[in-house]
């Protein structure tokens, strides 16, 4: 489908959409504490066989993760009368059932358990005794063969008593307890999650500039909203410097939905006028949190043109039934993965240095991946929907979901390549504005794309055969990163014996050892080994996921006994001696490594241009309006 034909169609089925009457849904919150909400529907239907569907492929995840097996009580009725349903023998999602004569509505009920563990994306752990995420996908069903941008449905939700909320949708009223919100597709209901709790904060962010745009937090104590101002100030930018580079906005207004817990799963999912923005419950209070989560707000925002309104042909299904393609994940994810990164040195989230240390530390893991010897780029984009939920063990062998990082690095190198070929002239804002500025300012919508699609805009901005430079790239079997646009930003990748920031901001966070670039092992603070590095010493010495290491050259383990022994054996004869135990079995392990530690840092190439530091300078320098007085 032609992308200039988008907008036309879009009004088409919104023409269409209004002339059949909404689904009515409601959603009592009020038992999320306990993890459970209950929902009832309205939907307008016609005599006759009919196939409910629940949706999922959900967007933005690449992977089918609708949660249907944590869906209960359903029960329909139609005037009065309990329908019999039944579940398709194949298709989990589907549900069929007849719909009798003289029946123009069912009444549907039905719960959802909000019982995942905290991991995942949305379907995983998404309430606490003070907040809730409510996901609209989580509680609906919807006719079988009508698209979401063609069916209506109006909202509403019931709140637990003081709870407040932030979400994309427009409240249009309040009643019988319920929040009423304006009438909307399905396609931008599900798109639209709402965000409640207890302890509830909103910020205007960037107030000058319209849409507008709001900062949305929840947590579980009152403390952890004492986001400090100067924080509020480098969102604030971030509103800006996004403007300005893309020179459009394609949403009414936007929301940071921002859940500060430690009961829910942890991640950022984009939608296309909010963002789903799950992290610690001292991130906005913690230096080190902050740090380690500076690029996530970033990210998901971008998402809101980089994968709402641009998105791959392959993952613009229309639909939530169809399976989604993610061949072009290294342009959805990578792109997105450097332009956040970059917005957030350009908004002041964390420093230049903080970029380069964060850029070093991926850069690095990803050259530690032999993974990628038998496993290209392009495969790990193609196989998304099954790596999202790998195991991490041996992860470096099998290869994760490397197309943001890696996709990242490459990007990078576009971003070089273009200064050096037109001489600092242009550079990838050009890109940007011309690729996701497309059409100008628009409501939320969808224009899809191909890899030539990419090539023929790099190619507006600057002729080179980047058609070529992409296969290289993304179908490589290099042992190494791809590592040149590190190198053309005037940069070069060494290991030193001490962590930068992002690195001791992680071990300082998390409490894990840092063994990767040394003895090739991720350690937790316990002493369990999570993944081996193949071809290292410790992969020599037979050690493995899975195994705990108990004692360091006789020793009770800690991770500052194993750096210890690891600084202590530079330039010894002596192997440093570990016990380990595997499934109740002890066994005593010898590595034989005398380098020390080692840790990756980005050094200046001498007589080169900082190219590096020319892409990380604000493109606005224009400055907020004065704070208010007093602490945020």
């Amino acid at each position: 489908m032609k992308a200039h034909l988008l907008p036309f169609l879009f009004l088409a089925t919104l023409t269409a959409a209004a002339q059949t009457p909404p689904i009515h849904v409601t959603v009592d919150v009020t038992d999320a504490p306990r993890k459970i909400l209950h929902a009832a529907l309205s939907i307008p239907v016609q005599p006759g066989p009919l196939t409910l569907m629940y949706p999922k492929w959900i967007p933005g995840e690449h992977t089918p993760t609708g949660p249907v097996d944590n869906l209960a009580g359903i029960v329909i009725r139609a005037n009065g009368a309990e329908l019999p349903w039944r579940r398709d023998d194949v298709n989990m999602f589907a549900f069929h059932l007849a719909v009798p004569e003289g029946v123009s509505s069912l009444e549907v009920k039905l719960d959802f358990l909000a019982t995942a563990a905290a991991t995942g994306f949305s379907a995983g752990a998404s309430t606490s005794a003070s907040l809730a995420i409510l996901n609209w996908n989580e509680v609906l069903l919807y006719p079988e063969g009508r698209s979401p941008s063609g069916i209506q449905v109006q909202p509403s939700v019931k709140l637990p008593a003081g709870w407040q909320y932030g979400t994309a949708l427009t409240k249009s009223g309040e009643s019988n307890g319920n929040v009423d919100f304006e009438t909307v597709t399905l396609e931008q209901l599900i798109d639209s999650p709402l965000l409640t709790g207890k302890y509830f904060r909103e910020v205007p962010l960037a107030p000058e500039i319209t849409p507008k745009h709001y900062l949305d937090m929840a947590a579980d104590g009152p403390e952890d909203l004492r986001i400090r101002q100067e924080a509020i100030t480098a969102y604030g930018k971030l509103v800006r410097e996004a403007g300005a580079l893309f020179q459009s906005h394609h949403y009414t207004s936007y929301h940071f939905l921002v859940t500060l817990s430690d009961q829910v799963a942890h991640f950022g999912l984009e939608h296309h006028q909010s963002s789903d923005d799950r992290v610690a419950e001292k991130t906005f209070i913690d230096d080190n949190l902050s740090l380690l989560t500076a690029d996530l707000l970033p990210h998901e925002f971008t998402h809101s043109w980089n994968g709402k309104y641009r998105r791959p042909a392959g993952l613009a299904t229309g639909n939530f039934e169809d399976p989604m393609k993610g061949d072009l994940l290294w342009v959805y994810e990578g792109l997105t993965q450097y332009i956040g990164d970059v917005l957030a040195a350009r908004s002041g989230i964390e420093t230049a240095g903080e970029f380069r240390e964060a850029l070093a530390a991926s850069a690095a893991t990803l050259d530690y991946r032999p993974g990628r010897t038998w496993r290209n780029l392009e495969d790990t984009a193609v196989a998304a929907q099954i790596l999202y939920d790998a195991s991490d063990q041996w992860e470096n062998w099998r290869r994760n979901v490397d197309y943001y990082q890696e996709g990242e690095l490459i990007w990078l190198e576009v971003d070089t390549t273009i200064r050096k070929l037109t001489d600092g002239k242009k550079n990838l804002n050009d890109f940007c504005a011309r690729f996701e500025g497309i059409g100008g300012n628009t409501g939320p919508e969808v224009v899809p794309y191909n890899f030539d699609d990419v090539v023929a805009s790099l190619n507006a901005v600057v002729p080179y055969d980047w058609a070529a430079f992409f296969r290289e790239r993304i179908t490589s079997k290099s042992p190494h990163a791809p590592l040149g646009g590190i190198e053309s930003a005037g940069y070069r990748m060494v290991y030193t014996d001490r962590p930068g920031e992002f690195l001791e901001a992680r071990e300082t966070a998390t409490g894990d050892a840092q063994g990767w670039w040394t003895l090739g092992l991720i350690i937790t603070s316990d002493g369990h080994i999570e993944d081996v590095l193949v071809g290292s010493v410790s992969d020599k010495a037979g050690l493995g996921p899975g195994m705990q290491i108990v004692a360091v050259n006789g020793r009770q383990y800690a991770p500052s006994l194993l750096s210890e022994a690891v600084s202590s054996a530079k330039g010894s004869p002596n192997p440093i001696e570990l016990i380990v135990v595997n499934t109740g079995y002890y066994k005593t392990i010898k590595l034989d490594y005398h380098d020390g530690m080692r840790f990756p840092h980005l050094e200046r190439i001498p007589n080169t241009p900082d190219r590096l530091d020319e892409i990380l300078k604000p493109i606005t320098q224009a400055t907020a309006p004065p704070p208010p007085k007093g602490k945020g």
